[in-house]
Parts: structure tokens; C-alpha cells; sequence
């Protein structure tokens, strides 16, 4: 518990004086399907977009396609749940592969380089409402953070895998082997905020990379975001 207290009180050092226009990497959720031949060079830009020090990209692998010949390997009805809800939150009446949300705010269709670093730019340039410090110490991560105004914020922990790799048998996708990063295994939220106090806690994360994100509810815009292996 002393070790813990000390941790917390290194982040509130570090955490007082910023400004709430730090720098923040801006998340990028790419809705795919293995069973989506429209999806492969969304999947290839992924690549591209996780070398990036100022992106967070995530794969979330759906599983409305898997009735057309082949069942994503990787894709949680969880993941096609969290797409419907970004949809309803935007006033979007339908989902589609491959989807590219922004931010939590906007949505760009996943073929469209030169759109994703247009809206890359624009959540780069942009102020947000939240400044976050975020460690890890074994198994275990500790956070602090402020807000710049109360809302109804949740702390997320999202875990995934670097890469993985699929030959694909069937369906529109036949005969390709296709590599995919930062696939994720698990969307959790682990703490919910008002954002009128300052936020410091501890929680265990288990093994495995971790991107620790707070997000306004209801699948609202990210505010503060953090990678930590």
C-alpha cells in the first residue's frame, strides 16, 4: 500500500502544471472481418498506422460476415456490439466493414488513406478534456487523472495481440494469408468517472500489452488514451 501511494503521488507530480492540450495518440478503431474481401487493404493499412508514435490502432474483428463461408477466427460479437453502439451514438442507421472510427467520433471508411490522415490531423490538433498518466508495475497499472470538466467518463482497459496471423479457406477471402496487428481479445471497462474529483487508482491487468483509454459514455469521444506493454 506504501509503494502504491508513493506511485500515485509521482503521477499527481507529474500531472500538475499540464496543460489539457498534451499530447495525446490518437485511437483508431478499425472494424474488419476476415470474411470481407473489401477488407484486406484496410487490414494492410493498419500496419502502417501502428508503427506511428502519435496513433493507437485497433483491430476489432466482427462477426456478422461469418454466415457468408468463413468464421472470422478472431472476431467477438462484443466488438460488433461496440461498432452498432458507435453507430447509434452517431445517428447512423447501419455498420459496415471495413470501418474506421476515429477518436470515438468520427467514422471514415477504412480504404481511404489520405481521409484517415486528414481526421489523424484534426484529433492530433484538437484539445482534449482529459489529461491521464497511466503506469504499469508488474501486473498491475496505476492512474491518475484530471478533468478539465465534469462528464461521465469510463476508464477502459483494452487487451490484444501484436499480431496474428490467418490462412483463410474459405469464403470471399479464399486462398489468402494475411497477417493483422494489435488484435483485440478483450474491451473492459474497469472504472467509471464523474470527473469532478481527481481520478487515482490501481488495477490489475494481468499479462499481455494493454492500451488504457477514458472515454466519455455512452461511446463518446476519447479523451485520453495510453499504451502500455
Amino acid at each position: 500500500m506504501k509503494k502504491l501511494s508513493k506511485l500515485i503521488a509521482a503521477l499527481w507530480i507529474g500531472l500538475s502544471g499540464t496543460a489539457y492540450a498534451q499530447y495525446q495518440p490518437v485511437v483508431i478503431e478499425l472494424f474488419t472481418s476476415q470474411g470481407c474481401s473489401s477488407c484486406p487493404p484496410a487490414d494492410s493499412l493498419m500496419h502502417k498506422l501502428s508503427a506511428r508514435s502519435d496513433v493507437i490502432a485497433l483491430s476489432m474483428h466482427v462477426d456478422y460476415w461469418d454466415y457468408i463461408g468463413w468464421k472470422d477466427e478472431f472476431g467477438r460479437p462484443e466488438n460488433a456490439a461496440r461498432q452498432r453502439s458507435y453507430a447509434a451514438a452517431g445517428g447512423r442507421r447501419t455498420v459496415y466493414t471495413p470501418q474506421m472510427i476515429i477518436a470515438g467520433e468520427d467514422s471514415v471508411i477504412g480504404t481511404h488513406p489520405m481521409d484517415v490522415a486528414d481526421m489523424i490531423a484534426k484529433h492530433s490538433r484538437s484539445q482534449k478534456d482529459v489529461v491521464m498518466k497511466a503506469v504499469r508495475t508488474g501486473g498491475k497499472i496505476t492512474i491518475a487523472a484530471t478533468a478539465r470538466r465534469p462528464a461521465k467518463y469510463e476508464v477502459k482497459f483494452v487487451s490484444y495481440t501484436s499480431k496474428r496471423t490467418s490462412a483463410i479457406k474459405r469464403g470471399e477471402n479464399a486462398g489468402r494469408t494475411i497477417t493483422y496487428v494489435n488484435v483485440v481479445s478483450d474491451f473492459k471497462t474497469v472504472k467509471k468517472w464523474d470527473g469532478q474529483a481527481p481520478l487515482s487508482f490501481a488495477e490489475n491487468a494481468g499479462k499481455g500489452p494493454i492500451i488504457v483509454l477514458i472515454q466519455r459514455a455512452d461511446h463518446g469521444p476519447i479523451e485520453a488514451a495510453a499504451a502500455l506493454n
